[in-house]
């Protein structure tokens, strides 16, 4: 952490300790048992992590992206599923309304956003848009000052907790030259017509709240609208670039994760007489580990910091999330080897973060997404 500054080697430690000390604990009956601790929830909150990238005049902490970033990969660490929370709570919740919302939008939602006291949903994917999110099919249009929204999303986070408020939804609302129009839409927990199906049954992040979405003439109020009409696409296209800088946050979290869990292990582990830490192809494992954190951090340090100075980020985004969700899938295979048979056993950390990990390389972007992102800033777009 060489290049962070006092503020935020104070946050790192901070949240480390509470990752550590609460987050931790409570971590593999929560995975267990499918359920999100909305007291962990409350606590994040109360120590502003919700609110960290956001100004103050909203009840934010008047941070940036970087201790956003910071506070993810601390959470990470220890636990997928809440670290997963709080990056889609601040960048697909609360971030599109302090973006693109009007003062008014931003008045009513983010104080309770920022505060942790609401969670909100940001409804992009369907089952026959994912990584082509233009072919999206909900439609929404205009009757009587209303919305009048049809159709379903897909792997929605955070979409049906207890104080999820509302979730924010990509739809077709006309059509120009034969292009489609997307808008994007607030839709309030409790609108008639609007369903939050049943869970998911997950490989991983089990703790994360995750639902089906149905909208069944679902009508909300013309003023729900987010942004100006038919800038939806673009909107949260920017919003995704934000998102994957936190995701390689996670990411680098999870990758450190394993390597500490593996390099105790190793230690402790007595093979053949000795300490499996001794034997040389554990220590090169455990290198090849160590280098893919300190790649990580790097990637995703440098896209949030060019974000947070206001530069061009996007390629840079892409890279983080890439090679960052990449070290976080290989060091969970290899601490998991590391382990042997204890690491195909849930009670060790390992076996979570190998189940967890390999949505890292498929949520906000997959890894063929990434590199269609790289590829275009080579000048190689077809």
């Amino acid at each position: 952490m060489q290049d962070l500054t006092d503020e935020e080697r104070e946050l790192a430690t901070m949240v480390r300790d509470f990752a550590d000390s609460v987050v931790a604990p409570q971590s593999y009956e929560a995975d267990r048992t499918h359920t999100l601790s909305m007291d962990v929830v409350g606590q994040m909150g109360d120590l502003g992590l919700f609110g960290l990238p956001f100004p103050e005049e909203y009840g934010g902490q008047g941070g940036d992206y970087m201790a956003l970033g910071i506070a993810i990969e601390a959470l990470g660490r220890v636990d997928q599923s809440i670290a997963i929370t709080l990056e889609a709570g601040v960048s697909l919740g609360a971030m599109p309304v302090f973006r693109f919302g009007t003062e008014e939008q931003k008045q009513e939602y983010l104080p309770d956003l920022l505060s942790g006291r609401a969670l909100a949903g940001f409804g992009l994917t369907e089952p026959e848009a994912g990584s082509d999110a233009g072919a999206t099919r909900t439609t929404a249009r205009l009757d009587g000052g209303e919305w009048v929204i049809d159709g379903s999303k897909q792997f929605i986070t955070n979409s049906g907790t207890p104080i999820t408020r509302f979730v924010t939804v990509t739809a077709v609302t006309g059509n120009e030259g034969g292009r489609k129009e997307i808008s994007t839409i607030i839709v309030a927990n409790g609108t008639p017509g609007f369903t939050v199906e049943a869970p998911y049954d997950k490989v991983g992040w089990n703790a994360s709240d995750t639902h089906p979405l149905t909208f069944d003439g679902a009508r909300v109020p013309a003023g729900n609208l987010l942004g100006a009409r038919g800038s939806g696409f673009r909107n949260f296209l920017s919003i995704l670039d934000e998102g994957r800088i936190a995701i390689a946050a996670l990411s680098t979290g999870a990758a450190e994760g394993c390597l500490e869990a593996a390099v105790d292990y190793a230690k402790s582990r007595t093979i053949f007489g000795s300490a499996l830490s001794t034997r040389q192809n554990a220590q090169f494992t455990l290198a090849r580990m160590r280098a893919r954190v300190h790649t990580a951090r790097l990637a995703w340090h440098h896209a949030a910091r060019l974000r947070d100075s206001g530069l061009p980020f996007a390629e840079q985004a892409a890279i983080a999330k890439l090679v960052a969700g990449e070290a976080a899938m290989d060091n969970a295979r290899d601490a998991t080897q590391i382990f042997g048979g204890n690491g195909f056993m849930n009670e060790f950390p390992v076996a979570r973060h190998y189940r967890d990990s390999k949505i890292l390389e498929i949520g906000e972007g997959t890894t063929e997404v990434q590199l269609l992102v790289i590829a275009r800033g080579l000048g190689l777009a077809g």
